[in-house]
């Protein structure tokens, strides 16, 4: 079996946290560097993500995540974030590092930065909302199986409030909504669903090819 089917087989979305074991500043960096890593169209990164230990605050979002303890009881809670729109100077800034990163002129990306500016600029503005949510499950991906090579647990949920949570995460009227929340840490010896066996369909009835 390759390490990265035995890493997804390992992992599965914790009920019960340690509150006790605590994730490495080292390993939260490298989750952290994969989320900047993560690619979006466009290489927009419409995205922030919020890393919360604060116990007062954490107690408030349990009251708005229909008191799921995993929100207190992780390491950290991530909640990832979208952009409400993407501004004409948020495209400038794409070019800018762009150009720094890669070592071209401003000017030779003006039809690039025009193309772009065309593109999404003319999106409705719920169009464009749910457009960079949806980037943001991507981000998930790549942190469930980060923390999966690191042996770190993790929950993905989208049950809470995102309208409480965006008014006590000082998101409301920045530009930002909250899209997902994903507790990490380390399972508890008390939590009896790392004994199920791992529920899913036979391959045969997910993938079919095309040849």
């Amino acid at each position: 079996m390759s390490k990265i089917i035995e890493d997804l087989n390992w992992r599965y979305a914790v009920d019960q946290f340690d509150p006790s074991k605590k994730v490495s500043e080292e390993n939260l960096n490298t989750i952290l560097e994969a989320f900047r890593l993560v690619p979006s169209s466009y290489g927009l990164q419409p995205l922030k993500l919020l890393v919360i230990e604060n116990p007062s605050l954490l107690s408030e979002l349990l009251s708005v995540s229909y008191n799921q303890r995993q929100v207190v009881d992780c390491s950290h809670l991530l909640v990832i974030c979208a952009y409400d729109e993407i501004t004409e100077p948020i495209i400038e800034d794409l070019i800018l590092l762009t150009s720094t990163a890669q070592d071209k002129s401003p000017e030779s990306m003006e039809r690039y930065s025009a193309f772009l500016k065309r593109t999404i600029l003319a999106m409705k503005p719920d169009d464009m909302k749910q457009w960079n949510a949806r980037q943001a499950y991507i981000a998930l991906g790549h942190i469930l199986h980060t923390c999966a090579q690191l042996r770190i647990d993790s929950t993905p949920m989208e049950g809470f409030q995102k309208d409480a949570y965006d008014e006590l995460l000082g998101l409301t009227g920045h530009n930002l909504h909250s899209v997902v929340a994903c507790p990490i840490g380390y399972r508890s010896d008390q939590d009896t669903q790392q004994h199920l066996p791992k529920v899913r369909k036979p391959l045969n009835e997910l993938v079919d090819f095309y040849r």
